[in-house]
């Protein structure tokens, strides 16, 4: 419990919002809600969660804390492994059930809630043969995804998922209700793609629609002992690509337990030059499986959705790299071979394309130039394992890639104890959104990905 709350503190603003009305949980209900914790080592101690299905809900709820004086933390996917929707000693307003959504397929854009998922807004999507730019989870936010980036396999065509962002309503700290877009609080709509949810609460999107036609979904897994030729394989083909493909590469276990290496990528242009690409990159190693499969793009998320399952404990890091030389790969697959746990697992793709064709001023995310993505998920059962080992074990294949790395890192991923990579994640943007968080959310009663 916050020390400066006490129970009949509590017990009173529990009253109130009920009052307006809201479903209030309470910390002697907290077993209902638990379970939604994505990341399993955390166990985090809120105070309330007040559930919200209206934006003038949000309003009110903000308005009711406020005057309590707690800190509040926005709940719409509990994705996050860093636990920042369920934070200690704060009010949880839950807005996972504003999940409606509305397609216009002439138009090719999309109205969706706050709580609408990247798997809800595919499948609607797909139902129109169209797609959104969504990562590889289907369980995650779209409001997270957006507000933080974005990474999938659709951005080399289409860009970051926060590029396709049209127009936001956000529920500003002090209750207010307002909307954003190029013309209107434009500074706002500037921040809200890539900065976070540091300004507000955002309750409804409009985003925007691709028809990207059929892909070609090309997989190979190679056994562990092929890791370093075939990454340096992956980084060779993915820095030359054009913007039509995809790729990255996992290190992990399949399902049986055994360390893996796969190359994925996905192919928008003639079938025959992507199993070229695919062949290429299955003669530096010894082959367990090679696939090549078209497909609708709403299909590609069937491929990924799930893999870091929910209630394994998580401890992440996260670096960007201007290239994979020797030097990089030797560091990844040393640290994978000297994993504390089997179910830990290294992704790492390349951003070009679309993605970097945006000028770094013009949305608050500043990772505009080529680069690869290294996701490190050191991943154990919390039930039955000591986390410290698995911490550190991510700690230091982070510090290791540090010489290599470019400055900074993916915000999304980023804990707030990052305080050197995060000062450089958002390169040349850090002083604006600094301006922007003051004019929107000067009281910091929001708290989202990390602000330098």
């Amino acid at each position: 419990m916050n020390a400066n709350h006490t129970s009949a503190d509590l017990l009173r603003l529990a009253e109130v919002l009920r009052e307006v009305g809201f479903e209030v949980v309470e910390p002697s209900d907290w077993a209902n809600v638990s379970p939604r914790w994505w990341n399993g080592a955390l166990c985090p101690r809120p105070l309330l969660l007040a559930r919200c299905d209206t934006t003038e809900k949000v309003s009110r709820a903000l308005r009711v804390t406020n005057d309590a004086h707690v800190p509040i933390s926005i709940y719409n996917g509990g994705q996050d492994w860093a636990g920042r929707s369920l934070r200690e000693g704060t009010v949880i307003l839950d807005i996972s059930r504003m999940a409606k959504l509305a397609i216009d397929a002439d138009s090719r854009e999309v109205m969706i809630g706050g709580g609408v998922t990247a798997a809800q807004l595919n499948q609607a999507a797909g139902e129109h043969g169209l797609a959104a730019v969504i990562g590889n989870d289907g369980a995650v936010s779209m409001t997270g995804l957006v507000l933080g980036g974005g990474y999938g396999p659709l951005m080399t065509r289409f860009g970051l998922a926060c590029d396709s962002l049209l127009s936001a309503e956000v529920v500003l700290p002090d209750g207010r209700i307002v909307v954003c877009d190029a013309e209107r609080n434009a500074d706002l709509f500037w921040a809200l793609r890539g900065g976070g949810g540091n300004f507000g609460v955002v309750t409804a999107m409009r985003l925007r629609l691709y028809d990207p036609g059929t892909v070609l979904s090309g997989t190979i897994v190679f056994p562990l002992a092929d890791a370093r030729a075939v990454l340096a394989r992956f980084a060779d083909v993915a820095s030359q690509a054009p913007a039509n493909l995809f790729a990255s590469a996992v290190l992990s276990p399949v399902p049986d337990g055994k360390p893996v290496v796969v190359f994925s990528m996905v192919w928008s242009g003639e079938v025959a030059t992507g199993e070229a690409i695919l062949a290429r990159v299955g003669s530096v190693g010894t082959p367990l499986l090679v696939k090549a499969v078209p497909m609708p793009a709403s299909s590609l998320l069937s491929l990924t959705d799930g893999k870091l399952a929910q209630g394994r404990g998580y401890e992440v890091a996260t670096r960007w790299f201007d290239a994979l030389g020797p030097a990089t790969i030797d560091a990844l697959v040393s640290a994978f071979e000297a994993r504390t746990s089997p179910l830990t697992s290294i992704i790492i793709h390349h951003c070009h394309g679309a993605a970097t064709d945006v000028a770094p001023e013009d949305t608050a995310f500043g990772m505009r130039k080529p680069h690869f993505t290294a996701l490190i998920y050191a991943t154990w059962t919390p039930e039955r394992d000591d986390a410290e080992p698995h911490r550190a074990w991510a700690h230091r294949l982070n510090a290791a890639l540090s010489p290599t790395a470019l400055p900074g890192g993916y915000a999304n991923l980023l804990p707030d104890t990052s305080a050197e990579q995060i000062a450089c994640a958002y390169g040349p943007n850090a002083a604006r959104l600094a301006s922007v968080k003051e004019q929107f959310n000067p009281s910091g009663v929001l708290k989202a990905i990390p602000l330098p």
